[in-house]
């Protein structure tokens, strides 16, 4: 029994303990995590409003576009361009655009290219490297740094090109109080051709733990104060350590355009296929005979039979009726009102005149009215219809 509580202890205390804290370096506009940028998406969206656009693909993919315009901004805890898509970067920005890239690693490339060295602070006085930045522009100079409350690692640039590029921004490590010692140089600009390029090593600065953090969030806007507000701000989706991955197998094909356009191809082969080669192989389907319609004979019985009784009247009556249901089905024409409408009608879709068709159906009217039908009447109110039929459809 004892055995029992224990364990049920032991199940309520996991139940109920705090999660600990996601410190992952995520920087995904999606993530509202401490190192998410779940705040500084929105903040930036709501700013900018249109001006500010989303980019998904490669870089080098977008530098393609011919519009492309503004500044393209880039934060992540890690960011290595390759030098194909390195080279593609410099060259947008010389025509006269903006670079703003901020990681706390950059690639050796990018580094060799600028003339650039980084370095990791270690501090000799405490373990612990709880980051402290702060511009070195005049309007900001008389400020307090800001203080990043949390161990992250202290990158500053060891070597810069003094002659061409500018100190805009310096860290250090907190020791005992919010007071900068031996500040490193962490945020600097460097002009390429028309354009420039922003490089910082903090990009904690621009997480949602250090914006909701007292404010942090002053400090942030004095960074992105450097950027021309008129610019259009293009936001990078793709090099994001927490970006959401698709890793289906159908998500891996498409994501490249050229299995993109195989997959698409072979679907399409199938198809053909299935249309070309399956009329080929398919089996014959049988001939069902329809219903053999028995109207005629039977009609022929039943008035075989009034005519050996000597009923010409009835027969006359049944051919009469079996002649309307012609006009009605086979001319299209309805039998309710026979007037001068109705015997043109019919005189124009059966192919005789209006006064043949007028004599027809006088010489029936005629014999509707008789009391008694002589065989002689019957006989010639056939012939009658059988012409009249003839000409409608050339047999009787």
């Amino acid at each position: 029994m004892a055995f029992l509580f224990v364990l049920a202890g032991l199940v309520y205390m996991e139940a109920t303990k705090k999660h600990p804290v996601n410190w992952f370096p995520s920087y995904s506009k999606e993530d509202k995590i401490p190192l998410g940028t779940y705040v500084l998406h929105d903040l930036l969206q709501e700013t900018y409003g249109k001006n500010f656009v989303e980019k998904n693909a490669p870089p080098f993919e977008v530098f393609q576009e011919h519009n492309l315009k503004g500044t393209y901004l880039f934060i992540n805890n890690r960011l290595t361009f390759d030098q194909v898509e390195l080279d593609s970067l410099l060259a947008w920005v010389k025509i006269g655009n903006t670079a703003f890239i901020s990681a706390n690693y950059l690639g050796e490339n990018l580094l060799d290219t600028l003339h650039l060295k980084t370095e990791t602070a270690v501090n000799i006085q405490k373990i612990a490297t709880q980051p402290l930045v702060k511009l070195v522009n005049k309007k900001f100079a008389t400020q307090k740094p800001f203080h990043l409350k949390k161990d992250f690692a202290i990158n500053y640039f060891s070597e810069i090109d003094t002659l061409s590029q500018t100190v805009l921004g310096v860290s250090a490590s907190f020791i005992d109080s919010v007071k900068m010692q031996e500040p490193r140089v962490n945020f600097i600009k460097a002009p390429i051709g028309k354009g420039e390029i922003f490089l910082h090593l903090q990009p904690e600065i621009f997480s949602n733990f250090f914006i909701l953090s007292e404010e942090n969030a002053v400090h942030t806007a004095q960074v992105f104060s450097y950027l021309n507000s008129t610019n259009k701000i293009n936001w990078d989706n793709y090099y994001k350590t927490g970006k959401r991955v698709d890793i289906s197998p159908l998500g891996v094909l498409l994501n490249n355009k050229y299995f993109k356009w195989a997959y698409y191809f072979a679907l399409l082969g199938v198809l053909l296929f299935v249309i070309f080669e399956g009329k080929r192989k398919q089996r014959s389907i049988p001939i069902v005979q329809p219903l053999a319609n028995k109207t005629y004979q039977y009609t022929r019985t039943i008035a075989g039979m009034y005519l050996d009784k000597k009923e010409y009247k009835l027969v006359a009556e049944k051919q009469i009726a079996l002649f309307l249901e012609y006009i009605r089905t086979r001319l299209r024409v309805p039998t309710e009102t026979l007037n001068d409408r109705f015997y043109k009608a019919v005189a124009e879709r059966s192919g005789n005149t209006q006064q043949e068709t007028l004599n027809l159906f006088t010489f029936i009217e005629h014999l509707q009215n008789k009391r008694f039908t002589t065989q002689e009447e019957l006989l010639k109110l056939y012939q009658e219809i059988k012409e009249f039929k003839k000409k409608t459809d050339g047999k009787p």
